[in-house]
């Protein structure tokens, strides 16, 4: 593993810091999708904060409902700490992102595509 050199780490944890201060207000003030109030479609990542909500629950079965891909998040948040290079074969780090956005798109086409038949609501 490559070792973090303390002025680059205190930079990413500020940064993550911030991104979670402002989505942690987001979902404190109820706040809608920018995407989806814009243009009416679902974003990628809708129902990702019911999903984290639910996993504080310990209720993985509704976290799993309201976005299959929960379980990615501290997955991107090990590649960032590492700058997409967690591990010492550059294959394996891009076999991981890359299964990791082919799960998100698929899950996306997947409820779009239900979405718009009406079969599901996020």
């Amino acid at each position: 593993m490559r070792r973090f050199y303390p002025a680059h780490m205190k930079w990413k944890l500020a940064a993550a810091a911030l991104m979670a201060g402002i989505l942690l207000a987001w979902v404190l003030l109820d706040l809608p999708c920018l995407i989806r109030a814009a243009t009416g479609i679902p974003c990628p990542s809708c129902g990702m904060s019911r999903a984290w909500l639910a996993v504080l629950r310990l209720d993985f079965s509704a976290a799993f409902s309201f976005h299959p891909m929960f379980w990615s998040v501290p997955v991107f948040g090990w590649l960032l700490l590492y700058d997409l290079h967690p591990l010492k074969r550059q294959w394996q780090n891009g076999l991981i992102l890359g299964l990791l956005l082919a799960g998100y798109l698929g899950c996306y086409l997947i409820r779009l595509v239900a979405y718009l038949r009406g079969e599901i609501v996020l």
